[in-house]
């Protein structure tokens, strides 16, 4: 299954400096580490039933459920989030 390649590659997942700038900003979130939060939404979202998590070209985006987390399906470089 496609959504499986995301899930299995969790431990590469990251982002840039400009990235958590970003993700934190349009999520507003407040957390200490976007990137563990952004792994624990995606991780969530891979066990939960539907088509939460999609591959469309070069990119994954995964629906949690507040908004959307893009995801470069090469690098595993987190690109942006942002609510639905």
């Amino acid at each position: 299954m496609i959504e499986n390649e995301l899930i299995k590659n969790l431990d590469k997942v990251h982002t840039t400096e400009m990235g958590i700038d970003r993700i934190k900003k349009n999520l507003l979130l407040e957390c200490d580490d976007v990137v563990i939060w952004c792994k624990k939404q995606i991780k969530l979202a891979g066990k939960q039933k539907g088509k939460k998590i999609s591959r469309k070209g070069k990119n994954w985006y995964v629906d949690i459920g507040c908004g959307i987390i893009t995801v470069n399906a090469y690098s595993y470089t987190i690109i942006t989030a942002h609510k639905k």
